[in-house]
């Protein structure tokens, strides 16, 4: 099933599966009991498909990636994390930082995995059992804060508002049969910057759970970016990078496309 979070035209915020009949809206708690019903949901705005308790990213995680980076692969995943103001609905627009301002705004076509019961000492052979879906991400970056200006943290250059755009859907665990063995895309204006698949992951999905849940507990709604294959704008030559009146979508095998385009911060 895929799920959506929406806003009616009064305001109101729910989750809807879609359906061949179009979208019908959801009773109850996506993270617990829940029941889809015959009632036509009123899809006024689309909405990120998750209002995250906490996103937790994986940086260097795919094996081509690393090599264009000159980087080893790491021997452990790398982690840092973005704050929840940083997520951006489908359609809504990626800023770029002015008032902090940055020139070096770059694209990351992310597998969202989203965490739906309390999940602590994962085990590699049970880590799915406590995922709810996946979606979409894009993990913009301020390549200049995150390398020159950033102190040797990620955190700065990762986490402007906008950065962790989500959506278009929460596609159901049960809907994803291997989440890494994917297809993963990003189309910056119509060509094709990054195209490759998920399988390219140094630390899979169930590794990744079970690494973040050691000795650490992830509420229902953490949200796990889980890395970026080859083809960043940063490793191209010349560097592309994100610019007022670009459009970009991210778009992964069994989930869909997530499109938002690109303004500068109003200041």
């Amino acid at each position: 099933m895929k799920i959506v979070r929406y806003q009616d035209a009064s305001g109101n915020i729910g989750y809807a599966a879609e359906t061949d009949s179009g979208p019908r809206k959801i009773e109850g708690d996506i993270f617990g009991d829940y029941s889809v019903t015959e009632d036509a949901a009123d899809v006024a705005k689309l909405l990120a498909p998750i209002d995250p308790e906490i996103i937790l990213c994986i940086g260097l995680n795919y094996q081509r990636h690393a090599e264009e980076s000159g980087l080893a692969a790491p021997k452990n995943p790398v982690l840092f994390v973005k704050s929840r103001a940083a997520v951006q609905n489908p359609g809504d627009p990626i800023e770029l930082p002015r008032h902090l301002a940055s020139e070096k705004v770059d694209y990351e076509c992310e597998l969202a995995v989203v965490i739906g019961k309390r999940c602590k000492n994962a085990s590699v052979e049970n880590a799915l059992d406590y995922v709810l879906g996946y979606s979409c991400a894009n993990d913009v970056s301020a390549r200049d804060w995150q390398i020159e200006w950033g102190g040797g943290q990620w955190s700065r250059a990762k986490t402007f508002d906008t950065f962790a755009p989500l959506g278009p859907c929460l596609a159901t665990a049960d809907e994803i049969t291997d989440p890494n063995n994917l297809a993963i895309k990003t189309i910056l204006n119509g060509q094709t910057m990054q195209d490759w698949n998920t399988s390219d992951m140094i630390f899979n999905v169930r590794e990744l759970i079970a690494h973040l849940s050691g000795s650490t507990t992830l509420l229902p709604g953490t949200v796990i970016l889980t890395g970026t294959p080859h083809g960043v704008g940063m490793a191209m030559k010349p560097p592309v990078w994100l610019k007022s009146g670009d459009e970009i979508t991210i778009e992964i095998e069994g989930i869909g496309k997530l499109t938002n385009p690109v303004v500068e911060e109003k200041v």
